[in-house]
């Protein structure tokens, strides 16, 4: 049980990794937000589409459940939208540290949306997380638009991830998946008639230079595969552990945007400080979780 324990736990943190590839491809692709993860989603959802056939699983999670999954695909396409948009506001940087604040979040949402009592300890871990990041970045007024959407964004990241954490425990990870990527794809194509005439130039889906290969990255390697899998990971991880470890994003994606963007993507010396305390809050929680459940089981025997 330790050995399958640790095993989640190392799946979780290189998913993480992935992830931080994600803000780099997003700068990489030339094309605005909105038709970047209209590609992304609708790549994401042949692709799963041709694994569930090919494994000859079944796409079927009832009627009630397609029409949840499809609309949580609808919130995962905002907040992707929001995402990328936040890293061009500002910087990958910046929008990282919002992206931070998943776990605070996560931990006043998912008791209200699971009805299960508020936990204090994952309340100020989640508070000592964005201390790090504040720390980490100083307060970057000049980038404040930049933060708030993507601060905009981890709100909706917490509100999906803990709709997937029920999900998952009826269906088949790369199912629900599947319909979340449809959802987010259609919810978009919708959309490009307003977008295009109200919120920019038109509608611009033409691919230029590497375009089609980091899409294809960014669908395959941090969608179908990241994605997917952490959603899997959910039957066994809390919402909020996963969205705790969530929080090493910022470092990896800042480490790896240094060593591709340089100097315009340089650290402060505060940053090592915050790595320090994010590192001590995703470390720590697995160990109280365990504490907790320990004494929750030894008090149970005891009645």
């Amino acid at each position: 049980m330790t050995s399958q324990y640790t095993k989640d736990y190392l799946q979780l943190h290189f998913i993480v990794f992935l992830w931080g590839f994600t803000a780099i491809l997003g700068m990489l692709v030339s094309m605005p937000s909105v038709e970047l993860v209209f590609y992304r989603t609708f790549i994401s959802a042949i692709a799963l589409g041709v694994m569930l056939l090919v494994g000859k699983k079944s796409f079927t999670i009832g009627t009630r459940d397609i029409v949840k999954t499809l609309a949580t695909g609808v919130i995962i396409g905002v907040h992707w939208i929001l995402f990328f948009a936040a890293a061009r506001l500002s910087n990958i940087s910046v929008c990282l540290a919002g992206i931070a604040t998943i776990s605070l979040w996560t931990s006043l949402l998912e008791p209200l949306m699971t009805k299960k009592r508020v936990k204090g300890f994952e309340v100020v871990l989640g508070l000592m997380a964005i201390v790090g990041i504040v720390i980490i970045f100083n307060v970057e007024f000049k980038y404040a638009w930049g933060l708030f959407v993507a601060i905009v964004s981890a709100f909706l990241a917490a509100v999906f991830t803990v709709i997937n954490s029920q999900f998952t425990q009826r269906h088949y990870h790369f199912t629900v998946t599947f319909y979340e990527m449809i959802g987010a794809a259609v919810s978009i194509g919708l959309f490009f008639p307003i977008y295009g005439a109200y919120f920019s130039d038109g509608v611009q889906l033409g691919l230029r230079g590497y375009d089609l290969l980091w899409l294809i990255i960014l669908a395959l390697a941090c969608t179908v595969y990241a994605y997917s899998e952490s959603v899997k990971l959910m039957k066994r991880i809390p919402a909020f552990a996963v969205n705790l470890a969530v929080n090493l994003e910022p470092i990896y994606g800042i480490i790896l945007a240094l060593l591709i963007f340089g100097e315009q993507e340089k650290m402060k010396p505060g940053f090592y400080i915050g790595t320090l305390i994010i590192l001590s809050s995703v470390l720590i929680y697995p160990w109280i979780n365990k504490y907790y459940q320990r004494k929750a089981l030894e008090t149970d025997v005891l009645r």
